[in-house]
């Protein structure tokens, strides 16, 4: 016998019952169905890989989140998915290497993490996206954005939100116009991250004080950015930005953080993060990348990611189909007609059950729906 109580889950996970199990479906539905009429085809990777290939495919952060086993039949060991955008990343260099760029393709699955954060404590996660492979252009960025809010809204999301970054700024920057060594190029990325100015005089960046102060709505610190040194390097940037703000329009906020990296270690030009009224925290991320081939070729990618349980958590997709009571003797033509109009039919299969305690909104009286 088990000394563990039969309800009782491992820490960061947990079950989903009715309704968010029906939500969580729902909304996954709705990215792909949004995806697709994009023009992007859904692939479905396994769960578990051979650990030595998705670390090859992981950065440093992701492959910290690989939980692994041995695999009784390869004796090899595996490791659970932490993040489906390398995957994706694997079939498009490999199943699909030889198929016409830009490559448009989407996915939707859990993913499982070794531990939790302190903002996210779960650690298994509903994640669905889109990935487009071959370009990491301007209009390749906008399109993804877009799709994203798209997917967003047809989710049931409002007061969406983006804060934009450039990933790659600071060792762009550190390579001519502010000049760096190479051993503390990440040092001065993490005090960036903190905002930590003082961090930044201690390592001799002062000249990399104002890119903190330039974070914000993204109008102003557009503007604050271009009066910077360095705009050999700054000025196609916030062009590139400019231009993605209008191909957005009015339909989310927009801010830029210039330097922040955190999560966004493998984006290259572009990264942005997505937030939503209600949701804690970010409902998900996105940007460029490269897609690294087995001959150790690469090419460049655009795409995002949404995690699905916030929005779950904050009531999104719950609006389901009314239940209706088919009392006993109900004619099977009967179910038949209601199920196309939209209804879930709940048929009673003895005297004793009951529409309001299984959960029924409506009975069938046999001429009309009765709400209950």
């Amino acid at each position: 016998m088990t000394d563990i109580a039969p309800g009782l889950l491992p820490e960061g996970l947990r079950d989903r019952l009715p309704p968010e199990a029906e939500a969580a479906a729902t909304l996954l539905r709705r990215v792909i169905d949004v995806t697709a009429a994009h023009g992007y085809e859904r692939v479905q990777p396994p769960l578990a890989e051979f650990e030595a290939n998705l670390v090859g495919r992981l950065k440093s952060a992701r492959a910290q989140d690989l939980l692994r086993f041995v695999d009784p039949v390869s004796q090899r060991t595996l490791a659970l998915r932490p993040d489906i955008t390398a995957q994706v990343g694997r079939i498009a260099s490999t199943r699909m290497a030889k198929r016409a760029r830009p490559l448009r393709l989407a996915y939707g699955g859990q993913v499982l993490k070794v531990r939790g954060t302190q903002l996210r404590p779960e650690r298994e996660m509903a994640q669905a996206g889109a990935e487009l492979i071959g370009l990491d252009s301007v209009e390749a960025a906008i399109e993804m954005i877009s799709v994203a809010i798209e997917a967003l809204t047809a989710m049931g999301a409002s007061d969406i939100s983006i804060d934009l970054t450039l990933p790659d700024l600071v060792e762009a920057l550190a390579q001519g116009p502010m000049k760096l060594s190479s051993d503390k190029i990440r040092d001065v990325q993490h005090s960036l991250d903190g905002k930590d100015a003082a961090a930044l005089h201690m390592l001799g960046a002062d000249a990399y004080q104002p890119l903190i102060a330039a974070a914000g709505p993204l109008h102003s610190a557009v503007e604050r950015l271009r009066g910077l040194p360095g705009q050999a390097v700054l000025g196609p940037r916030l062009d590139g930005i400019e231009r993605i703000a209008a191909g957005i329009g009015g339909r989310a906020t927009i801010t830029l953080d210039p330097t922040e990296r955190h999560g966004f270690e493998y984006q290259s030009w572009i990264g942005f993060s997505l937030f939503v009224a209600g949701a804690r925290g970010e409902v998900g991320r996105g940007g460029s990348y490269t897609v690294v081939h087995g001959d150790g070729g690469e090419e460049p990618a655009v795409g995002f990611s949404l995690y699905l349980d916030p929005l779950i958590d904050i009531g999104l997709g719950r609006e389901g189909r009314n239940r209706i009571f088919l009392p006993l003797g109900t004619a099977a033509e009967t179910g038949q007609k209601l199920r196309a109009e939209g209804w879930a039919t709940v048929a009673a299969l003895t005297m004793n059950c009951d529409a309001q305690r299984l959960g029924c909104s409506h009975v069938w009286t046999g001429q009309e729906a009765l709400k209950v």
